[in-house]
Parts: structure tokens; sequence; C-alpha cells
């Protein structure tokens, strides 16, 4: 497992710089100027050209990347055009927000998923199976934001049960972190949950029509200890690699949710950054979420030589 994971790290390395290059470089396709939306349309040309020089958009594309590379090394990535405050220090106040919902999605969309998956595998062609595919089929067709509206609507403001929105953190009170971020992460967590159970019961039904299974089955061993200790783990696989994609796809959304409960992360940032068009702010949170999605990757591939010992071999 050490030599599969050292593999792992060493080749995220060429990765990390491909990524760098290109966060850095699709910005200079997004049209408008930078120094224009600081100064304003009333600035004279003379501002307009001491901006630019000052912010150093002057200099060559290589000078301006090889600057800023050197600065996110460091763990520098730069100061907001707007506020002068540091982009490190501003993602770092906003992360555990959009982290604290990506990750209670996550758990909450696999243990929903996984369970439903093999509840439909196990009761396959019966009524309960039909249901959750029902189910399935829904969680993945309906929105996101109109879920969030109808949850908050529903459970907020009729049944006063939940709070509508903001965010307290874990440390300040466990309870109130919790009460605060069930909506939020329900509503983030249904459409993976169901991609996630559609995988989930496509493999364990496969896996339980193997021979070893049949054999097991045979010799009289209880349906449970079949499933829970032979079948889950390798119809596993795939469902893993499907887990590691929701991630990204978790940091997406957020951007929405945060939105409508009004919760200050990192979504909330990029998107305040984007109108305001703050180049070093956007180009911080793109990277921070991007590296925390290649991470998330690692782990996946990490994981499958946990689950099949011919990937540590291979």
């Amino acid at each position: 497992m050490l030599r599969l994971t050292l593999r792992r790290l060493a080749a995220l390395i060429p990765l990390l710089f491909i990524v760098t290059v290109v966060v850095w470089g699709l910005l200079l396709l997004i049209p408008g100027d930078p120094a224009q939306s600081l100064v304003g349309d009333s600035a004279t040309p003379e501002q307009l050209a001491a901006v630019r020089e000052e912010l150093g958009l002057n200099d060559p594309a290589y000078e301006r990347y090889g600057r800023w590379l050197g600065g996110v090394v460091r763990g520098d990535l730069g100061t907001s055009l707007f506020t002068s405050y540091q982009v490190t220090d501003a993602i770092t106040d906003r992360l555990p927000v959009t982290l604290s919902l990506v990750a209670c999605s996550f758990v909450l969309a696999t243990i929903l998923g996984m369970t439903a998956g093999v509840v439909a595998a196990t009761h396959r062609g019966r009524w309960l199976d039909r249901l959750l595919t029902v189910g399935t089929s829904v969680g993945v067709a309906v929105p996101n934001f109109w879920l969030g509206l109808v949850l908050v609507t529903f459970f907020a403001m009729k049944l006063d049960l939940f709070p509508a929105g903001d965010y307290v953190g874990l440390t300040e009170s466990p309870l109130g972190w919790l009460h605060h971020i069930t909506l939020p992460a329900v509503t983030l967590a249904l459409a993976a949950a169901a991609e996630i159970a559609r995988q989930m019961r496509a493999s364990m039904v496969d896996v339980l029509e193997r021979d070893y299974v049949r054999t097991h089955r045979a010799r009289g061993m209880p349906e449970r200890a079949v499933v829970g200790r032979y079948a889950l783990k390798n119809a596993a696989m795939p469902v893993v690699t499907v887990a590691g994609l929701q991630v990204a796809r978790l940091f997406g959304l957020s951007t929405i949710i945060e939105q409508i409960f009004n919760m200050q992360g990192v979504g909330q940032l990029a998107v305040d950054s984007v109108f305001k068009r703050d180049v070093p702010m956007i180009q911080g949170v793109v990277l921070t979420i991007t590296v925390v999605v290649v991470l998330t990757n690692l782990v996946v591939d990490v994981s499958y030589g946990l689950l099949n010992p011919k990937v540590r071999e291979s």
C-alpha cells in the first residue's frame, strides 16, 4: 500500500503543474480588463495605464505566470484587487464552510446511496426494488436549487424545524452546526445519493450472480453474511469510482446551495469575485477547489488497493 500511495503521489506532481497552467491561462480568455474593472469607466487613459503597470498586466504572460506560480509554491495566492485582502486568508476563512457542506453531503449521499442500492439488489424484481428505482430516477432529475427552496419553505418557514440559512461553526456549537447544516446537506446529497444507489444496485446484482456467491448460499450461509462479507466488497469497486466523481460535482453545486442558504463559503466568494472580476481571488478559489478534488481522487485510487489486492501488486 505504501508503494502504491507513493506512486500516486509522484504522478500528482505533473498533474498539479498542468492544473496551475490551466487555472492561470483560462482567465486570459475571459473578456474584459481587470484594471478597467478596478478604476471604473470614468478613469482617464493615464490612470488606467498606471494601474495596469502597477498590477504587472503589461508584462509578458510567462513572467506573470512565473510570479504567480512562485507565490503559489510559497503559499501566497496574491491579493484581492478590491479589498487588499490576502487571497489565502480569504479562502482559509471561507473554506471550512464549504468543506463542511461537501463532506456532510458526501457522507450522507454515500450512506443513503449504498444502502438503497444494496436493498434494491437483494430485492430484485420486487416492489421495494421498483420503488427505490423510481426514487433514484426522481432524485437524479430534481434540480438542487428547486429542492433547496422546497425544503426551506416547508421545514424552515412552515414547520420552523430548521433555520432557513446562515452557518454555525462546528467548534462554536456542534449542535448548532448540525442544526444549520442539515437542510443544505440533504439538498446537495440527494442527486449524488441517487447516482451512487443506481451504480450500487447494478454492481451488486452482477456480483450476486457470481458462482462463488451461489456456492456460499448452497453451503447454507445466511444471506446477510453472503452480502456483507463477500458480495459487498467486490461490488464496491465501481461504486468507489462513482462516489469519487461526485466530489467535484458537489463542489460545483455547493455554489448554488450556498446562495440559497446564505452560507458564506468558497462558492459564494467565487461568485462575488467573478462579478467583480477579481482575478487573483478567482484563481485562488479555482486552484484550491481543484487541488482538493485531485487529492480526493488520490484517496479513491489508494482505496482500490484496499478493496482489490491485485491493484497493490500491479
